[in-house]
């Protein structure tokens, strides 16, 4: 069963025919012409369509391996585990096939393996990133380690991903060379912080934790000079053995260099921890929808 949207559908598919597109263009204009193999169905493909050229003139096209490959795991999936199993998921996967055929009249967009793979990984991370954000994917590895999670339950479906991914990539190693397999990875690594952007936003923020003996002034001038509010904690020292408030505070990126001086103004002696936050939710931050 797949996750809903509260967004009507035809949002959602509106968001999955774009994405889906940008997916198709960044295969056809970077890692089809530049055999960057990136994982996946899409990258299996490049792979079939290198080994078929003294067969097939061309070789055998992706999106025709896209729906070979696909169209059984869905028929499996389905059968495992009901009729319901992922509609959005075969329309984006079909469409993606449709989308490789109508983007491969765009000619490759550079030679240069460093600048293919790094807009390479952007065009289909944000591609990817749009499918995901509408509930959906595009078939392929993630769903082939759904249906081998059913029989291996030890073993989760993210790993199972990995492993897939993992050996698509290590064969493209061994079909294109090394050269090309390390472009690859960047192209992997890329397209993972574009997707992760674009699901878990681009408003990163910091969390401070702060140990001192004067919070309260502390506290007061956090509120005053930044405008931010602040929660005591309660601790235990363990060496101690004696409790103490614990400051949580959130701000921005660029207020954490105030906050820091506000905290050594008070008690140089303070003991601060600083994490990155992906993303926040309320007053001063990102709003609800």
């Amino acid at each position: 069963m797949e996750l809903t949207s509260k967004r009507k559908p035809i949002i959602d598919y509106f968001i999955i025919i774009v994405g889906v597109t940008l997916l198709a263009a960044g295969l056809n204009m970077f890692f089809i012409p530049l055999d960057l193999v990136t994982g996946g169905v899409t990258g299996l493909a490049i792979i079939i369509k290198k080994l078929t050229e003294n067969i097939v003139p061309g070789g055998v096209e992706p999106w025709i391996t896209n729906i070979i490959i696909n169209i059984p795991l869905f028929l499996t999936a389905v059968l495992i585990k009901g009729k319901n199993f992922g509609g959005r998921s075969l329309f984006s996967t079909m469409f993606l096939s449709l989308a490789l055929i109508y983007t491969s009249y765009l000619p490759p967009a550079t030679n240069d393996m460093l600048l293919g793979s790094v807009f390479g990984g952007v065009i289909s991370g944000a591609g990817l990133g749009l499918v995901f954000s509408a509930y959906s994917t595009t078939g392929g590895t993630d769903l082939a380690a759904s249906i081998i999670q059913h029989y291996i339950k030890h073993i989760s479906v993210a790993q199972l991903m990995l492993m897939l991914d993992a050996i698509i990539i290590v064969s493209g190693y061994f079909i294109f060379g090394i050269e090309k397999a390390m472009y690859a990875l960047v192209a992997v690594f890329i397209s993972a912080k574009i997707i992760d952007a674009i699901l878990e936003g681009i408003h990163f923020s910091k969390a401070a934790f702060i140990i001192s003996d004067h919070n309260d002034a502390i506290s007061k001038e956090i509120m005053q000079r930044l405008d931010r509010g602040a929660t005591g904690l309660q601790g235990s020292g363990k060496f101690s053995n004696k409790s103490k408030e614990v400051l949580l505070c959130v701000v921005s990126k660029k207020e954490i260099v105030k906050l820091k001086e506000i905290v050594r103004e008070h008690d140089k002696a303070a003991f601060v921890i600083v994490a990155d936050v992906k993303e926040v939710l309320g007053e001063g931050f990102i709003e609800y929808k």
